[in-house]
């Protein structure tokens, strides 16, 4: 799978009387099979709050390096797709539940993550051979 894009934001009001502002999307490209797909992962914006108590990360932006600076918004599609590979097959995922958010984080490996993020920011892919790779795995 080649990963394309990592991109997050924060949803803005589009009328007076919906709750867009309330919530981020996450979305990651990738190409499989010869065809582009797109993950579209909308969580609940107050989880952030939370993140680092089920990552190893202080403050947003979560990492920079060479000027390019990576907020946790960012990477939350990636991690959902590599924690769960069949996310492939869909185009979109809503989580509205903190336990089930952090579930996605959880044995992601964080010392390797930042090189697939980089990568994509910064020459637009990377090659992910196994999500597998990511994952920690018990010893």
């Amino acid at each position: 799978m080649l990963i394309k894009e990592c991109i997050g934001y924060e949803l803005e009001k589009e009328k007076s009387n919906t709750s867009e502002d309330f919530f981020n999307r996450s979305e990651v490209t990738f190409f499989e099979d010869s065809e582009e797909k797109t993950l579209h992962v909308l969580y609940v914006r107050y989880f952030e709050e939370f993140f680092s108590e089920f990552t190893p990360y202080q403050q947003n932006p979560i990492f920079t390096k060479d000027n390019i600076q990576v907020t946790f918004k960012d990477i939350v599609a990636l991690v959902c797709l590599i924690k769960n590979p069949g996310l492939r097959n869909r185009k979109r995922l809503y989580i509205n539940s903190k336990q089930e958010f952090a579930s996605y984080f959880q044995d992601v490996d964080f010392e390797k993550l930042p090189e697939i993020v980089l990568a994509v920011k910064q020459k637009n892919k990377f090659e992910l051979r196994s999500p597998l790779d990511y994952i920690k795995q018990p010893r």
